[in-house]
């Protein structure tokens, strides 16, 4: 049987996606993929996924910061936070000190290193979110943003 020959200039099929594109999940994800795929060309190179820059900007926000509070602020179970830490520690990017108020606690900052990495990291975001939304006017971004707490009402 001889193969079949097909043209580089052949267009693939048009596939049917089923109900995928009435899905408010459907959607919510291929804009996460584009999301994730921008920021690893950026932020990411490195070696920073967009929850560990999340966790990272909440540390910096809050000083001190118990790692259970940490845990309820990034929506991860206790002990995929301590992991997170962990990671956080031996890359020197923060430091854990015994909680003032709760001597059974640990409470978390930023280093001196984690502040710069931070600094450099908020920069390449605010790029990264340019890029993501240049094709909304600013009143779009607004209504995009007021829709998707709709979503998730409570993480305001």
């Amino acid at each position: 049987m001889t193969p079949v020959k097909t043209s580089e200039k052949e267009k693939p099929a048009k596939l049917d996606f089923g109900l995928l594109p009435n899905l408010v999940g459907y959607h919510l994800r291929m804009a996460q993929i584009a999301l994730f795929r921008d920021f690893a060309q950026g932020p990411g190179a490195l070696d920073v996924t967009p929850g560990l820059f999340g966790v990272l900007v909440v540390i910096e926000a809050n000083p001190d910061l118990k790692q259970s509070e940490l845990a309820r602020a990034a929506h991860l179970d206790r002990s995929t936070v301590v992991t997170v830490i962990d990671n956080l520690v031996r890359r020197g990017l923060v430091e854990r000190r015994t909680a003032v108020h709760d001597r059974r606690s640990n409470a978390i900052r930023l280093t001196t290193d984690g502040v710069a990495l931070l600094r450099k990291l908020k920069r390449q975001v605010n790029q990264h979110e340019k890029r993501l939304l240049s094709n909304f006017s600013e009143p779009e971004r607004k209504t995009l943003f007021e829709l998707l707490q709709k979503v998730f009402p409570e993480h305001r």
